[in-house]
């Protein structure tokens, strides 16, 4: 159940990521409401998810899949340009986390 509350957790922050893309410098009032949902949410369902599993296993893979994600958001969402350096910066957060929760 605690991997189900990371993946939300972690779903829910891709999507309060994106709404603060959506909200033209806090400037709508739609996407500002998204920005504070998805973090709240985001927020409690990995303080859930932490009552079973570690601190570092944990935050590594919400940190790091939710910056890949946010990045393929931006890619796809935003046509933001996504080059061999990001590729790179993107594998070496993969290998990170792997890395990680390796110990």
């Amino acid at each position: 159940m605690a991997y189900v509350l990371l993946i939300f957790s972690i779903m829910s922050e891709v999507l309060g990521s994106t709404m603060l893309k959506l909200s033209n410098g806090f400037k709508k009032i739609l996407p500002i409401i998204g920005v504070i949902a998805g973090y709240c949410v985001s927020f409690y369902l990995l303080s859930v998810a932490l009552l079973d599993l570690p601190l570092g296993f944990a935050y590594a893979i919400w940190s790091g899949v939710g910056t890949i994600l946010t990045a393929m958001v931006g890619v796809f969402l935003f046509k933001e340009k996504l080059n061999r350096i990001g590729v790179l910066g993107i594998s070496f957060i993969v290998t990170g986390v792997v890395l990680l929760n390796l110990i």
